[in-house]
């Protein structure tokens, strides 16, 4: 019974999937035929954020169809190996989308032709809908030259939402394969961050968080941006956390709180690669300015330590008996 019942799961877990992944395979494909046709993105016809967006889809799938192989490989384990073949698949079509697609526009850049991972640097500036209207001046979006280590909060995103995601639905379907429903509380609080940090990249996706280039923001859009990196380290503390469960609180609550805060702060590290060593800023006044040399500001650290004081706090409620 519980054979049938773990088959029937890993099928609607793939059509879920695949049904959730059906646009971002959708852009792909009308990148892929456009490059074929005339080999390059027209500005007007180039589906937003193709990257990376089409390539965790590819990697979802993958990890999600291959699910039954690795659980029964390694069994309990299944997850380590598909995650990892999962983060491989993603970085392989991650690279390939970038180095061979080009987006034909003279608004942004002098050039007719730019790669993808360029014009993906310019589009976390501003929302989509400015790109043509914005009057691009190097003081106003800090842009110095193009640096590929932008991309480590862009990666790093990606292979958040690509392991939790994996996490939630290996774990579930370990849980139905052999009946242990220990990690079933931290699985559901894990579904519930990947989800929402899922929702929240969508949103910055098609509104960059309503920043306009501006290195002060809107308070809508600081809310945003606090929320975004709070949550972002809330789903890897409890990614490790659920892994450490029933282990002595230095494992199970302050690993957890110490990685959330790890990646949050890296997040950081990216936006201060990708704004030429400055911050947003959230507001005005001493709460909101750099502490000299640290660049980050009073706001800054709180929400770092936030992140790590609420993962700490889920990780205790998930480890009371």
């Amino acid at each position: 019974m519980n054979a049938k019942k773990y088959r029937n799961f890993w099928l609607l877990m793939l059509a879920l999937v695949i049904f959730a992944c059906a646009y971002p395979i959708y852009m792909g494909v009308r990148v892929a035929a456009e490059m074929a046709r005339s080999g390059a993105v027209p500005l007007e016809n180039y589906p937003k954020y193709v990257i990376p967006y089409t390539p965790i889809a590819v990697a979802l799938i993958i990890g999600v169809a291959l699910l039954p192989l690795w659980q029964k490989l390694f069994r309990k384990w299944g997850l380590l190996p598909g995650a990892l073949f999962s983060t491989a698949v993603f970085f392989a079509a991650e690279r390939l989308m970038e180095t061979k697609i080009l987006v034909q526009t003279r608004e942004l850049v002098s050039r007719e032709l730019v790669s993808l991972e360029s014009w993906q640097m310019a589009m976390c500036y501003v929302p989509p809908e400015q790109y043509r209207t914005r009057t691009w001046e190097a003081v106003d979006v800090l842009l110095g030259g193009y640096s590929p280590a932008f991309k480590l909060h862009f990666y790093l995103i990606s292979v958040v939402i690509i392991v939790s995601l994996l996490n939630c639905v290996y774990g579930f379907a370990g849980m139905v394969r052999t009946g242990d429903t220990g990690r079933k509380k931290a699985l559901t609080v894990q579904t519930v961050t990947a989800l929402a940090f899922l929702g929240m990249c969508v949103w910055a996706c098609f509104t960059a968080f309503y920043r306009t280039g501006e290195i002060t923001v809107s308070p809508l859009s600081a809310v945003l941006m606090a929320v975004f990196f709070v949550l972002l380290g809330v789903t890897v503390g409890v990614f490790v956390g659920s892994m450490l469960l029933g282990r002595r609180k230095s494992l199970s609550v302050v690993l957890p709180a110490v990685a959330a805060l790890a990646v949050t702060a890296a997040m950081y590290a990216g936006e201060l690669i990708l704004l030429s060593g400055h911050l947003y800023r959230f507001g005005t006044g001493f709460f909101f300015e750099g502490l000299g040399a640290l660049v980050l500001s009073p706001a800054d650290l709180l929400i770092v330590l936030l992140s790590g004081g609420l993962t700490a706090a889920i990780c205790l409620a998930l480890n009371r008996k």
